[in-house]
């Protein structure tokens, strides 16, 4: 495994609360590692590496009891901490017989994984997304597997252009209006935010269904990176109702949360959430249903991409000015890896 691929001292989204009850557990990988998510009986989630320190049985494959999650093959039990604490052939339990554990936050509908390392592991710098606590707004999730590198899904959602391309039936939109509108990106402290705002445009078909606009509005699309996720705030106010002076509240807003995670070098886990403020008759229901439309048209367009570079690692590609946002966010990506590297070398 070349570890250089992967950010390691950051957090990284490793599922939805929503998708596990006490009791329950899910095998997924991280950074090419093996892990092992499961809920206690006393509703806390856990992350162990997902192999027996006995004979590398997948604990994911055994059942939680109470507290302890217990390896099918033969029956060592662990704890929280990654330490066994049964082995039901013998009465001592040796201290080397520990998996490692991985620090685990919770908060905002979303499970946040550390696979740096463990002293570095500060909850202050767990993401905050509060939109998913905000009564405003109501919110779906989903998770896609992508057969596909994850900075191409970075690329991808940094630069919106492909919009009126591969999303022409439900957020697109006009291809000439996407490329006239000017892309502004800004370098932040921790990462990227990108701006691109469409006044007196005509809205695309999503829009219109869901913020009943029957003329012409007044775009934004407002993107921010940081290691590794990317909050997107989309919408749209009739055209000369103050879009651009903070005056919202009456137009239409989709806030799209993106946590991107590698499994591999090609593939990669894509949490996601589309949230509304639209909340009448079913509109959030509407609003997902076209949002995960979209999202796997983008999921068909990174697999081709995987698909053909995996096949010549080596062919050119080049860079356009819509570029500019994804550009900045791959020169931040390669920083951090850098000092990563330099870290480990100095520790």
């Amino acid at each position: 495994m070349d570890e250089a691929r992967y950010l390691k001292n950051v957090w990284y989204v490793a599922g939805w609360s929503s998708e596990l009850a006490p009791g329950d557990k899910v095998a997924r990988t991280f950074l090419e590692q093996p892990v092992v998510l499961w809920r206690s009986s006393d509703g806390a989630v856990h992350a162990l590496a997902d192999r027996c320190i006995h004979r590398a049985m997948p604990l994911s494959a055994g059942p939680v009891d109470g507290n302890v999650i217990r390896c099918p093959y033969h029956g060592l039990e662990y704890g929280p901490d990654g330490k066994c604490v049964k082995i039901p052939a013998q009465d001592k339990v040796p201290s080397s017989a520990r998996v490692r554990a991985y620090p685990i936050v919770e908060r905002q509908g979303l499970i946040w994984i550390w696979m740096g390392e463990h002293d570095q592991a500060e909850t202050a710098s767990v993401p905050d997304y509060p939109i998913h606590d905000d009564p405003k707004y109501a919110w779906r999730s989903a998770h896609y597997p992508v057969n596909g590198n994850w900075q191409l899904l970075v690329d991808n959602l940094m630069d919106l252009s492909h919009l009126p391309y591969i999303h022409a039936n439900t957020i697109g939109g006009n291809p000439e209006l996407h490329f006239k509108t000017k892309t502004e990106s800004e370098k932040l402290p921790n990462g990227v935010r990108v701006t691109r705002y469409m006044p007196d445009s005509v809205p695309p078909p999503t829009y219109v269904d869901a913020g009943g606009f029957t003329g012409r509005v007044d775009r934004w699309q407002e993107i921010e990176f940081e290691p590794v996720l990317i909050r997107i705030h989309t919408g749209a106010c009739d055209a000369g109702t103050g879009a651009y002076e903070g005056l919202r509240e009456h137009g239409f807003s989709m806030r799209g949360f993106h946590g991107i995670t590698p499994e591999t070098a090609t593939t990669t886990h894509y949490f996601w959430s589309m949230a509304t403020n639209k909340l009448n008759d079913g509109m959030p229901d509407e609003v997902f249903e076209q949002t995960a439309r979209t999202f796997k048209e983008d999921q068909d367009v990174l697999e081709l991409q995987q698909l053909r570079m995996s096949e010549d690692p080596t062919g050119t590609m080049i860079d356009i000015a819509s570029d500019v946002g994804g550009r900045h966010t791959r020169q931040f990506i390669a920083r951090r890896l850098r000092e990563e590297a330099t870290a480990t070398i100095a520790a």
